[in-house]
């Protein structure tokens, strides 16, 4: 075998296990955070080893000495510490903390929290955490594994419980809260103003996390596809390669849309930093390219906007987790995750989107199997992490939580589709999705509960998707920020009976609740209209709201509270 041969056999090989090991990332993330099975477990061994120490007095003393205010610091510290980004070094790193855990547990219970502390850094970085906690509770001291137990949990549940502790960043002077219970319904998650505002202030500006152009404007040269700004003639900036046709205004924008999402899904240029690439990008192109075309074609007469979302953030998602294996951790894709919580790294993409609302998507098997072949060609082993379950509860998360960019009240161009009105894709926007340019997810402004007499309005005064929220009228500190999902404005020709059914059933068509909003409840106290709205709220085709949180975070606890809500 020549040596240019080994050197690609190589190559491939490596790439496929940082391929197979981003996936995991992605994956595993979700499923060591959120995932109840895993989390029952956790709890199952910590029941487990609290049996068998109660049956050891004297060890059971020593580890009564270390109280939850010791894990806790313990815990911090070795947050700041951060973890080693390469997998050379992830690896030399596990075999330190062993070696340091197991030094440390010889002395005896004086340090079993040190010793705990090195196996729980070890387990920051093993990639079968599952698997090296058994290893552990079959190897260490009951009271040493009670101690290590202590710290995953305390681990565990700060990162799920803490989460709105540092989400939504202080800097945008709002929170979420738990919001009123309606009927039998759970309560849900609502954003809520932490200081007075006045009529026409800017409460706070918010970028989205990820962005699609509409169809009828990708690759025309009119319009920026990362930041929707509309580009002069002849200031166009053309990637060399893109199979969607995508066009920006510069070559920052280009920049951070192939960084984002683009080149790995239309692109060939190499997906992997150079310092990880080793030749990587050059080999697979023909590949890429050949799983780029039936998938873009797929996008353009099948699928929708929500479509085109959730690929871009599967996207970003794997481009987060390959440049946390990058030694320094500079560039956009840092100071965008900065951006989205306060904590610097604590929470990732993922810990985000999975704590959005949601109605099922529609993903078929053709769709995710053209991803995941999009993907895998790119970064062979990364198609594991696209499943159609997974891809179809992302579809619908952006399809439920997507926001229309309107700027300056948007267009009355936008090409009539033939979709019948049920099958017609609604992004949120009082101006009316026939008037958007397009669509992003914000990840702060998803928590806007609607209101056909909304406190607030999004506005795009830039003339891109950058989203300043604008209070409509005074607001105080304390009161829930809602704005209108939909065009609440009565027309020439409708009057207020008209216009509130058409509302309704767009809100009941987009996103599956019945709209219980003061102006609405307040119009069917009118003794003359309560049959008609009656008639017409059977109609709609619900009877509450549809729409749900995953599985794992429901009732997450909410900043001084026992139980929080949907």
């Amino acid at each position: 075998m020549s040596s240019s041969r080994t050197s690609t056999v190589f190559t491939v090989a490596a790439v496929t296990v940082l391929g197979g090991l981003v996936a995991y990332a992605v994956y595993f993330d979700h499923k060591r955070r959120n995932d109840v099975d895993f989390r029952k477990k956790l709890r199952k061994e910590k029941k487990k080893v609290t049996k068998q120490t109660q049956q050891q007095q004297a060890q059971a003393e020593v580890a009564s000495e270390i109280d939850a205010a010791e894990i806790k610091a313990a815990l911090l510290k070795i947050r700041e510490e951060g973890v080693p980004p390469s997998p050379d070094e992830k690896e030399a790193y596990f075999v330190m903390q062993v070696q340091v855990g197991e030094q440390l547990a010889q002395k005896g219970p004086p340090f079993y929290l040190q010793a705990a502390m090195a196996f729980f850094r070890a387990l920051r970085v093993y990639p079968s955490p599952v698997e090296l906690i058994m290893m552990l509770q079959s190897s260490l001291p009951p009271t040493l594994f009670k101690t290590f137990m202590d710290l995953v949990n305390a681990d565990t549940l700060s990162r799920i419980e803490g989460y709105y502790d540092h989400f939504p960043p202080k800097r945008m002077n709002v929170s979420v809260q738990a919001g009123p219970t309606q009927g039998n319904q759970a309560a849900k998650k609502i954003l809520v103003a932490e200081k007075d505002f006045a009529e026409g202030e800017i409460i706070y500006m918010e970028k989205p996390i990820v962005v699609a152009l509409d169809a009828d404007l990708e690759g025309q040269g009119t319009h920026c596809s990362f930041c929707f700004r509309a580009i002069p003639d002849g200031a166009v900036v053309k990637p060399e390669h893109d199979k969607l046709g995508s066009v920006y205004c510069s070559r920052d924008c280009q920049d951070r849309a192939q960084i984002g999402w683009q080149n790995l899904l239309f692109g060939l240029d190499p997906v992997l930093p150079p310092e990880l690439d080793n030749g990587m990008g050059l080999i697979t192109t023909a590949q890429r390219d050949a799983a780029q075309g039936p998938y873009v074609e797929y996008l353009r007469k099948e699928a929708k906007q929500a479509n085109l979302l959730a690929a871009r953030y599967a996207a970003k998602q794997i481009a987060h987790e390959t440049y946390k294996l990058l030694p320094t951790h500079t560039g956009p894709l840092v100071e965008e995750l900065q951006q989205m919580a306060d904590g610097q790294d604590l929470y990732n993409v993922g810990d985000h989107i999975e704590r959005l609302r949601f109605v099922e998507g529609k993903a078929s098997s053709e769709e995710v199997k053209m991803l995941g072949a999009v993907l895998g060609s790119a970064l062979p082993g990364i198609e594991q992490s696209v499943t159609e379950d997974r891809h179809a509860v992302l579809v619908g998360k952006m399809g439920y939580n997507a926001i229309g960019v309107c700027p300056d009240g948007g267009r009355d161009d936008r090409p009539v589709t033939s979709d019948r009105p049920e099958d017609l894709e609604r992004t949120r926007t009082p101006y009316g999705t026939v008037h958007q340019i397009g669509s992003g997810i914000y990840l702060v402004s998803a928590y806007l509960a609607h209101a056909c007499d909304p406190n607030t309005r999004p506005t795009f005064p830039n003339g891109t998707n950058e989203l300043h929220l604008v209070a409509t009228r005074p607001i105080a500190k304390g009161d829930e920020l809602t704005m209108a999902w939909v065009d609440v404005s009565q027309g020439a020709d409708e009057d207020a009976g008209v216009a509130r059914r058409r509302r309704r059933i767009e809100l009941a068509r987009g996103w599956r609740f019945k709209c219980e909003c003061a102006k609405c409840l307040q119009e069917a106290l009118d003794e003359e209209a309560r049959e008609l709205h009656a008639e017409h709220d059977a109609a709609l085709g619900v009877t509450g709201d549809e729409s749900r949180v995953e599985d794992a975070l429901r009732h997450e606890k909410m900043p001084g509270a026992e139980m929080g809500p949907d």
